[in-house]
Parts: structure tokens; C-alpha cells; sequence
């Protein structure tokens, strides 16, 4: 079966994001007044094939640990998509 992974990796809410206050601070001076807070994060489409949606979850999950996403430093969420 192929299968499309949707993964966010975000920052840790524990965490300062030098990018977010920047975005936030730059809003704020173009008159985004409500603007509260802003997280950068990234987006990672991947798409793979397994034998069932369990395969292509564990597969998915290794990556994210392995690789994508520093678990020091930022969190992760997926969505997996049968295709």
C-alpha cells in the first residue's frame, strides 16, 4: 500500500523561537495589533509504501525520532494518508 505522511514539527512550547518573536514583532509594526504570539515550525510531506498503516506508522515515527526532529528541541505530529 503507498501512504502520504503529513508531519509538523514544532518548537517546544518550553522554548524561546527567534523566529516567531521576529515574525510577531514584524506584524506588530505593520499593524497586526491582535497578533498575540507566533511559532515557527516546519512542514515534511513524505510518501512511502507498507504493507499495512501499522508498517507505515512505525516507519513514519522512526523517521521523526531518527532524523526529522531534534527531541531536545521540538515536537512532532502526523498525519498518515492511505493513497
Amino acid at each position: 500500500m503507498n501512504f502520504r505522511a503529513e508531519i509538523d514539527i514544532m518548537p517546544l512550547k518550553e522554548l524561546l523561537d527567534p523566529q516567531g518573536k521576529a515574525v510577531s514583532s514584524g506584524l506588530k509594526k505593520m499593524n497586526f495589533t491582535s497578533v498575540e504570539d507566533v511559532r515557527i515550525g516546519k512542514h515534511i510531506s513524505i510518501k512511502l509504501s507498507a504493507n499495512t498503516k501499522e508498517e507505515a506508522t512505525t516507519q513514519v515515527e522512526n523517521a521523526c525520532k531518527k532524523l526529522l526532529a531534534n527531541p531536545i528541541m521540538e515536537g512532532y505530529k502526523f498525519e498518515l494518508i492511505a493513497e
